[in-house]
């Protein structure tokens, strides 16, 4: 794109489009309050460092003053690449400084027309791209729509539509996407026969899986990938897109969603790929959709598609691995066998894939790879079902997945998922009240110690453990045993370092450790390996800022105010998602209290009431009483007045 000026015949000021880059320094004023000398110290290095990259990028610092910088460019493909690079420079160098000390920049990229003054420029382009900065989490970049349709198609990135922004002293709408990283994202294959050959390609896709460090991802997702890169630059990523049931009978349903997710389950496992979440690849079950547009969307090579039928004891398979660049199939298979037989089709599955993408299988993970985990087809089709009825979140499901759970163990006695299951319904009963049963924290607690000895006892890789260590952690939260809860998350992520849901989990203990920073690290990592992701990590994420808010707010208002109205804004979006989610309806009731919006903050109690909630007896397993008790003070005074 030619970018071309011109005179302002009404000042005979010269105007031009410009890609402009703006940034700023999240947090910098409680920086310079707790340490005015080493603040300034690293904002002189870091800016530095920007000022060296935007030259290198073609592009001129127009000013920088304080922590801000304005930067243009001639290119937006420039610019886009030049604040790629510096976020992870400034990431690398993050690593080597405290949590409270690391200093993140947000970047806004806009492209726009300015009027050039010497050597300053303005004009809407310069304020635009300023509010795009301020929409931006540390460490992050907004772009506008403009900049995103010229660099879409010419730099594997992951954007993020966030729709169109009303923005301060700006008059109409501003369409913004957020960059992300997209878990292997495809890379252009010039870069493999470049010269440099393997040595370029590792440095762009650097610049790729770096930005697993935007939106509060920070240093430790950086820190993570930078030590698997080397070793395999090349990884392949796949999607296993919800296989589809052609068996003419909705309750058959679970056999097809139960093949899937026992497939991501298994690759998962394998050190040599990269695969996206559940949560992500069921967005796309029930609808048509081209491979390309999934390639691009979740930022894969490779996608599963297949569809099961089932009939008489039997079922019929029929799986195909498509190339998401150009829509051909690699392989394609079909099986017909006895229904007992499900656990080998889909070891085959798994196997074919890996053979097909030349995927490099360790000793262990060739000879476990397939390994079921239930010696029983009938167990696994109960333990689906109740799974299936679980993920409703209401009640009545809650119960049904219980005794779907318990079908399994009287098929199965040594089902460790199931002894999972169970324990996860156990659990919402007693956080949610949901029964009058007085033995429900002790059930939960019961079955997922079971789950986790039963676990234990499989094979290797002991395929149940990751399940069964989440669902003990949650119940250790809850009966405030915090360091357990800690304990547990941690070992599924030695073991299962893919397993999204064990990142949230990880965050969910953090919160209530008293760390939200680190919570919203972990928060992203999760999100960074289930890009759909469900509602529950937009309420950890609205959690997080809730009790970052309360820490914050005696000393400085204002940033308390910023992390409240962020805890709203993701409240609500996890609302949106799963409106029956009783736990972000209650906080956002405390969040609207908190920002003195008293008449939201009662109707959105009673809307909670309606739902069966009550707050007498809220399980806040808090480290620090104070925050506990401010979280109860807020809820009863809106209870009082609702």
């Amino acid at each position: 794109m030619t970018m071309m000026s011109g005179e302002d015949p009404a000042s005979n000021r010269v105007r031009k489009l410009a890609a402009l880059l703006s940034a700023d320094v999240e947090g910098y004023s409680r920086l310079m309050g707790e340490d005015e000398a080493a603040t300034v110290h690293t904002l002189t290095v870091y800016r530095a460092v920007i000022q060296t990259l935007v030259q290198q990028h073609r592009g001129r610092v127009v000013d920088s003053p304080g922590d801000n910088l304005l930067a243009e460019f001639a290119s937006v493909v420039d610019a886009v690449q030049c604040a790629v690079a510096f976020q992870r420079e400034l990431g690398i160098k993050n690593a080597a400084l405290p949590l409270h000390r690391r200093m993140k920049f947000r970047v806004g990229i806009n492209l726009g027309d300015v009027i050039v003054d010497g050597e300053r420029i303005y004009g809407d382009g310069v304020n635009i791209a300023a509010r795009l900065e301020s929409l931006a989490a540390g460490g992050g970049i907004c772009i506008a729509g403009s900049v995103h349709e010229q660099v879409k198609t010419k730099l594997a990135l992951g954007y993020e539509d966030l729709g169109s922004q009303h923005v301060k002293n700006i008059a109409g709408p501003v369409r913004v996407y957020r960059i992300r990283e997209q878990p292997g994202a495809a890379v252009p294959l010039s870069w493999m026969h470049a010269p440099g050959g393997p040595a370029l390609w590792r440095r762009g896709a650097l610049a790729v899986v770096l930005l697993a460090l935007l939106g509060g991802g920070g240093v430790s997702i950086w820190q993570l990938v930078a030590r698997a890169l080397p070793s395999s630059p090349t990884k392949p990523s796949i999607a296993v897109l919800p296989f589809v049931n052609m068996s003419g009978d909705s309750e058959q349903e679970h056999f097809s969603d139960g093949m899937t997710e026992d497939l991501i389950t298994e690759l998962s496992r394998l050190n040599g790929l990269s695969i996206i979440a559940r949560t992500s690849a069921f967005t796309y079950k029930g609808r048509a959709v081209k491979p390309q547009q999934v390639s691009r969307e979740l930022g894969v090579r490779y996608m599963l598609e297949g569809r099961v039928r089932t009939a008489n004891n039997r079922i019929r398979i029929t799986a195909q691995l498509v190339d998401g660049t150009t829509g051909y199939h690699v392989w394609a298979q079909s099986y017909d066998r006895d229904l007992d037989d499900i656990f080998a089709v889909q070891g085959e599955i798994a196997r074919m894939i890996t053979r097909s993408l030349a995927v490099q299988l360790t000793a262990a993970e060739e000879k476990h790879m397939g390994s079921p985990y239930t010696t029983s087809a009938k167990a696994w089709e109960y333990y689906m079902r109740g799974t299936q009825r679980y993920r409703r979140f209401t009640p009545a499901d809650n119960a049904e997945a219980r005794a779907l759970f318990e079908s399994a163990i009287a098929e199965d006695s040594e089902f460790s998922r199931a002894y999972a299951g169970l324990a996860a319904t156990h659990r919402q009963d007693w956080i949610f009240a949901w029964t009058q049963r007085a033995d429900s924290e002790s059930q939960a607690y019961e079955k997922a110690n079971q789950a986790v000895r039963l676990a234990r006892r499989e094979p290797e890789p002991k395929p149940s453990l990751p399940y069964a260590l989440e669902q003990l952690g949650y119940v250790e939260v809850y009966k405030n045993h915090l360091q357990e809860a800690s304990d547990a998350a941690n070992e599924v992520l030695r073991s299962s370092p893919n397993y999204a849901d064990a990142y949230a989990l990880a965050a969910h203990v953090l919160i209530y450790q008293g760390k939200p920073e680190e919570a919203l690290q972990k928060t992203q990592e999760a999100i960074n390996r289930d890009p759909k992701y469900p509602f529950f990590y937009d309420y950890h994420r609205g959690h997080a800022h809730y009790v970052w808010g309360l820490q914050t707010s005696p000393k400085n208002p204002d940033v308390g105010k910023r992390h409240f109205e962020e805890a709203e804004t993701h409240l609500r979006t996890a609302l949106k998602k799963n409106n029956n989610f009783r736990s972000a309806r209650l906080y956002l009731v405390a969040v609207l209290s908190e920002l003195n919006r008293q008449p939201e903050a009662v109707s959105e109690m009673v809307t909670y009431r309606n739902m069966g909630g009550r707050t007498g007896d809220r399980i806040v397993p808090y480290k620090d009483e104070s925050i506990r008790r401010r979280l109860l003070e807020r809820l009863r005074a809106a209870e009082s007045g609702a």
